[in-house]
């Protein structure tokens, strides 16, 4: 039984790379910017925007019996609360997990290496060589098994590299063990680098928080590269402006990081503006994604990623 026969693209060129749609399918352009007006027509699934997705989830609601949305990132902080229970939500789960491993990698080395001070250097004209930390022998405690997880224990195999996994729960898996997250302050003591891949929710809100970041290591590095809130920027702020910890983060909160908020002239901190995933890799791998979910949809199966069931349960 097909339930979706109208969905809703974000902007124009999504629905144009799409096209054709699967037999049964309607495509329109919704920009999510205000209620669908009757040009629309009966809208029955949602593509989110893929920038900003959050300023505009409240309009969500103003779509009648609404039955699918997907997402184009791999979180889906309040997607479900806009939805209502009874549309299905799915999300991209491993579109950007090649893309963010990479930016993880990157922040990890930049920050160990002194890369960042070496560019602030080069606009003084300064040459100020140093020693400092390598990659090689570190120990890594990841937060984080799923997609983006995986990718990043993959890459760091070839670094030299002792890693820990931390998973929602403490169990066995085909890659060794995995640590439950009551275990982290007491791991957290042996690491040298603490990176979270975690999404947002109410287990993972804040759970990187004084507690965790105290039992570091003096001159630990902390690195974000999933949702901001997991780790309390309250208190990852304190232990980088002492200068104790070290910080490399794509992932804040608040988003953007308030003018004049502390960590942006600490020398500790090394931020990028949340472009884990807005690389050259995205657009095919979320093409390649949208035509599968499409298809899903025209043949009356169930599409994949779903983090709410909704009718398709």
């Amino acid at each position: 039984m097909q339930l979706v026969q109208t969905v809703s693209f974000p902007e124009p060129q999504l629905l144009a790379d799409l096209s054709p749609l699967p037999e049964g399918l309607r495509g329109v352009v919704w920009d999510m910017q205000g209620a669908p007006d009757e040009t629309h027509g009966s809208i029955d699934g949602v593509i989110l925007p893929y920038i900003n997705a959050g300023a505009v989830l409240g309009n969500l609601g103003k779509v009648p019996d609404l039955k699918f949305v997907q997402t184009q990132s791999t979180g889906y902080d309040g997607v479900r609360e806009a939805a209502g229970q009874g549309a299905a939500v799915a999300n991209a789960s491993g579109v950007h997990a090649a893309a963010t491993a990479e930016l993880a990698v990157g922040l990890i080395l930049a920050k160990l290496r002194g890369i960042d001070q070496a560019a602030r250097d080069q606009q003084a004209e300064r040459w100020n060589p140093q020693r400092r930390q390598s990659l090689a022998d570190r120990k890594i405690l990841l937060l984080g098994i799923g997609g983006i997880g995986k990718e990043l224990a993959r890459r760091l195999e070839p670094f030299e590299v002792t890693v820990t996994r931390v998973g929602s729960t403490a169990r066995t898996d085909a890659d060794g063990q995995v640590h439950g997250p009551d275990e982290l302050v007491a791991l957290a003591a042996g690491h040298d680098i603490l990176v979270s891949v975690l999404p947002l929710n109410d287990n993972t809100h804040h759970l990187v928080g004084e507690d965790v970041l105290a039992a570091l290591p003096d001159g630990a590095l902390v690195v974000n590269v999933g949702r901001g809130a997991v780790v309390s920027t309250e208190a990852l702020t304190r232990e980088v402006v002492s200068g104790r910890l070290q910080c490399a983060i794509d992932v804040v909160d608040p988003e953007p990081l308030p003018a004049g908020h502390p960590l942006w002239s600490a020398e500790n901190a090394l931020i990028t503006p949340h472009v884990g995933g807005n690389a050259s890799a995205f657009e095919p791998r979320i093409l390649k994604l949208l035509k599968r979910q499409l298809q899903a949809l025209a043949a009356g199966e169930t599409p994949a990623n779903l983090v709410q069931q909704g009718p398709f349960a």
